[in-house]
């Protein structure tokens, strides 16, 4: 069975050097060594980080077959197997920088990094503090810093990527627990205005706009006698006066606080 098996693939092969037009043929050969493109596929993707696709790298594998059918020359007396690996493996790894956005210098720059951490982990016992490291590479606080910050560039995560797995029919997934450094606090803006009208009580219109413009909005001085049709040393008067009175009531009013 197996010679006979070995004989079609053989007839097949010539078949399609006659007409290298013919899909269907070339279709046929692509199904035949396909399993070796999910073999390799899963051998490169067993050594990636999360976020690589296996899919992707089939794909891949399957567009370096492809060439490898189209390039392979019979007559070299060659094993299309080890003819086709290289260039499959090879293909894989062209979509991988592809995929890759992250600069060689900067990764070369976070494997040095993590190789140092590794090694003075292991010497102390512990996770390495950031002036050991700086010590280990043999550069200075800003210099460590500028490789740190360049170094967590390689860092890439999938939003859709599962953080966990709920009893509902939604699992929570990382774009789900990312915290919003950007948004306010609205408890903390509720504070702030209570605040703000805590501090304003008892000045006029013109004193309360001078510490609101300047506190809150930060205009500056220049800026606030512009908006109130003041001078800039008008407006600076008035803001030491403002002060001086405010920290005077707030003293008396001290045990509100407590």
């Amino acid at each position: 069975m197996a010679t006979k098996v070995a004989t079609d693939v053989q007839q097949l092969w010539a078949d399609y050097k006659q007409d290298q037009t013919n899909q269907d043929l070339r279709n046929r050969l692509i199904e035949q060594y396909f399993p070796l493109v999910r073999f390799n596929a899963e051998r490169v993707w067993a050594k990636l980080p999360d976020g690589v696709d296996l899919n992707d790298l089939i794909s891949a594998g399957v567009f370096g077959l492809m060439d490898a059918i189209e390039a392979f020359d019979l007559e070299r007396g060659v094993k299309f197997e080890t003819y086709c690996v290289p260039r499959i493996r090879g293909a894989m790894l062209d979509e991988l920088r592809t995929m890759d956005w992250v600069p060689r210098l900067v990764r070369s720059k976070a494997s040095k990094l993590e190789a140092a951490r590794k090694e003075l982990e292991a010497k102390v016992g512990r996770p390495p503090t950031d002036i050991e490291l700086a010590t280990k590479l043999e550069l200075s606080a800003e210099e460590f810093e500028k490789l740190k910050s360049e170094a967590n560039a390689v860092n890439l995560v999938s939003l859709n990527k599962k953080w966990y797995e709920t009893d509902s029919y939604k699992d929570v997934r990382e774009i789900d627990i990312i915290e919003d450094t950007k948004g306010e606090d609205p408890t903390r803006g509720i504070q702030k205005r209570d605040l703000m009208r805590l501090v304003t009580r008892g000045l006029n219109r013109n004193e309360r706009l001078i510490i609101i413009l300047y506190y809150y909005e930060e205009l500056t001085m220049k800026e606030i006698g512009q908006t109130l049709g003041l001078s800039e040393s008008r407006v600076s008067q008035m803001h030491s006066s403002i002060v001086a009175r405010l920290k005077d009531q707030l003293r008396r009013r001290r045990p509100e606080f407590a």
